[in-house]
């Protein structure tokens, strides 16, 4: 079962039909919509600030959303899929959207819908993401339109991938012992 800790009066708040691996980190203020999965070793840590996810988001192994003591809080829409290693902090990132593996996306920064951030990317500080884009590099830069072609074969296929993947865990709803 995941850590799901109360810190200073405020428990997380998990909505209906999610995946919680068994080592996820999941502290204080958090609030998490429907059909969401947090993989393992990700840690959502709202000891500093409001976390708030939408609906069918997923945040892949090792991923880190965190946000800035008292100025900055963590607001991620749905069908969002941050994937492996990246670091969310004291952001917004809007709806369908794709945070590509170890991408770190910086305070304040405002990654708007239908975008995808390139693996290794780095989104700084009040950065004002364009919708309808691809953007990469460090710092990182839009270097094309987000097509509705890799957009459905990009964003809507791996967060819908992510829905399948969950239920395979929920199915086997204990560790099996390799033998």
């Amino acid at each position: 079962m995941a850590l799901i800790r109360t810190l200073k009066g405020k428990t997380p708040v998990i909505g209906e039909n999610c995946f919680l691996a068994e080592n996820a980190a999941i502290i204080g203020d958090v609030e998490m919509g429907n059909d969401c999965s947090v993989w393992y070793s990700a840690v959502i840590r709202g000891d500093v600030h409001s976390i708030r996810i939408g609906n069918n988001t997923n945040i892949q192994d090792c991923a880190v959303i965190h946000a800035t003591y008292q100025k900055s809080p963590t607001n991620i829409g749905s069908n969002v899929i941050i994937a492996h290693g990246a670091i969310i902090h004291g952001c917004t990132i809007k709806d369908h959207v794709m945070i590509g593996m170890n991408a770190v996306i910086l305070d304040n920064a405002i990654v708007s819908s239908n975008t995808i951030i390139a693996a290794g990317s780095v989104v700084t500080k009040g950065t004002l993401v364009e919708p309808n884009s691809v953007y990469a590099g460090i710092p990182a830069q839009k270097i094309k339109a987000l097509s509705p072609e890799l957009a459905e074969g990009e964003l809507h296929r791996i967060a819908n991938a992510y829905s399948t993947y969950a239920g395979w865990y929920k199915e086997d709803d204990q560790p099996q012992e390799v033998k």
